[in-house]
């Protein structure tokens, strides 16, 4: 009796530490929400101007063609593994009104309108569209922002306007579980770059050319790589020491995690002048503010009210929050050993592996789609975002992602036979696809569809500084050959590939 006694009291001590005990994060969780809605209103921006090219019926992926297809396959277990809203329908309707929705609620987490309801609502649109994107969502700044926003729904105030809602305070663990992942991404990334042997890595060169082959470089990154490699081996070095050793000081005391987030925001903010990943950059970024408690920022009188009115009793009538939790950080722990350990939760990419750079990208391809009426003169479709004009400085887009462009850029490091969308997007613009038309910067057929199209490759690297004042060049570049079978509409009005 006088053990189960013991037993009850450590349950109550394990409950109020973890799920009753107020955590002085006010305004680092209003900073945090605020950017968590931003994030989510450049997800669905960036998808208004693109998803029906990518996705829609006369995309170059249909879901309408997707969904069906995964129903015939796996039967009533595809709802479980595609968990979309566009079962109901994927229409180029549907597909707006989940853009539509998705931005409607970003906008209220963003001016924290009824933030908890407004996190789950954006989180169900963005993941209908992630779940069945196909080849434009296998990204893992999709698990990222999906992941916060599930633990975000612990997080966040209840009520339709909280404002800082000092009388509600985040919980230690929904706190925790957000810097967790702060942290799994910091480190995961670490270790990957040792496991996977990358020589770069390992004597200092993998920020020699990183600058100019990610997906999308930008100008600041041209005049970064001109730098001194003395520069590059101090940066990679660094990279290697903050993602595998400073990191751990997220688990020190309040100085620690001061020292922490001054030594990790600045790195984050020159990758986001340095290169173009969406909105990875800056969910990390913000996710780096919860480091930082009331005393770090400078509003004092937040946290004088929360030891007022703070504390509570351990929540016994939460056990679900309770149970969810616990299983959500077991279930992280367990899949970065067996990635296989996220079991049925994987569809939802609520819990995620992560692990970026492992291997450095040692040369930077280009994929460039041509037409032509007469199969002799080739005219270049002009990309939006994508290196094509030498003479075009590379710009700055995040966090909007040009997810075509992106997806050219992985594509260039493969082959045709791994990236069939490619003669896909062929197709449709021999059909003059409208949306797919979109994706690019003009038609260069205006009148008429021309009478083939074919996919070529480039090689690129930045210009040095000499050619650059010469001649006003960012990039040269090298012919290297067909990537894909050419499209041709045949005197049928068919469409073969030859």
């Amino acid at each position: 009796m006088f053990e189960d006694a013991l037993v009850g009291e450590s349950r109550s001590g394990f409950l109020m530490h973890w799920f009753g005990e107020p955590q002085p994060y006010l305004r680092a969780r209003w900073i945090f929400l605020r950017a968590l809605g931003a994030i989510f209103f450049s997800a669905f921006y960036s998808l208004y101007f693109q998803i029906h090219g990518l996705n829609g019926p006369k995309g170059i992926l249909p879901v309408t063609s997707y969904l069906p297809a995964a129903h015939d396959a796996l039967g009533w277990r595809a709802y479980w593994y595609i968990p979309s809203l566009l079962w109901f329908g994927a229409s180029d309707r549907a597909l707006s009104i989940i853009v539509w929705i998705g931005l409607a609620a970003s906008l209220a987490i963003i001016f924290n309108l009824w933030p908890r309801m407004a996190i789950a609502i954006a989180g169900i649109c963005f993941l209908s569209f992630v779940s069945a994107a196909q080849e434009f969502s296998s990204y893992q700044s999709d698990g990222m922002l999906l992941e916060a926003a599930f633990l975000s729904l612990f997080f966040a105030p209840s009520g339709l306007l909280p404002r800082l809602a000092v009388a509600r305070p985040p919980t230690r663990a929904a706190l925790f579980l957000l810097q967790w992942e702060w942290f799994r991404i910091y480190f995961e990334s670490g270790v990957v770059k040792i496991l996977s042997g990358e020589e770069q890595w390992r004597n200092l060169t993998a920020m020699d050319k990183y600058y100019e082959n990610g997906p999308l470089p930008t100008w600041i990154g041209w005049y970064v790589q001109h730098w001194p490699h003395a520069f590059h081996a101090f940066s990679a070095g660094l990279t290697l020491v903050v993602e595998l050793f400073v990191v751990w000081l997220l688990f020190l005391p309040k100085p620690a995690r001061l020292i922490c987030f001054c030594i990790t925001t600045p790195l984050q903010i020159g990758i986001i002048l340095t290169a173009n990943y969406a909105f990875l950059n800056y969910l990390v970024l913000f996710l780096g503010v919860l480091l930082l408690d009331d005393r770090d920022l400078p509003w004092g009188a937040a946290t004088r009210r929360l030891r007022t009115n703070g504390g509570g009793k351990p929540p016994h009538s939460k056990l679900v929050v309770v149970v969810i939790l616990c299983i959500f950080f077991l279930t992280s722990i367990a899949i970065f050993f067996v990635p296989r350990a996220a079991g049925i939760v994987e569809p939802f990419r609520i819990v995620n592996n992560y692990g970026l750079f492992a291997v450095m990208t040692r040369a930077r391809y280009e994929i460039e789609f041509q037409g032509s009426s007469d199969l002799v003169h080739w005219t270049p479709y002009p990309f939006r975002y994508k290196p094509q004009d030498v003479r075009e400085p590379p710009g700055i887009y995040a966090p909007y992602q040009p997810r075509f462009d992106w997806n050219l850029w992985f594509a260039s490091l493969g082959t045709i036979e791994g990236n069939r969308w490619i003669m896909n997007t062929e197709v449709r613009l021999l059909e003059n696809s409208e949306p797919v038309l979109r994706l690019f910067r003009s038609n260069p057929f205006p009148l008429r569809p021309p009478s083939a199209i074919r996919v070529v490759m480039w090689q690129y690297w930045f210009s040095s500084r000499e050619e650059k004042e010469r001649a006003g060049v960012w990039w040269d570049r090298k012919y290297l050959g067909p990537y894909a079978p050419t499209a041709v509409r045949r005197s049928d009005g068919s469409i073969g590939f030859e």
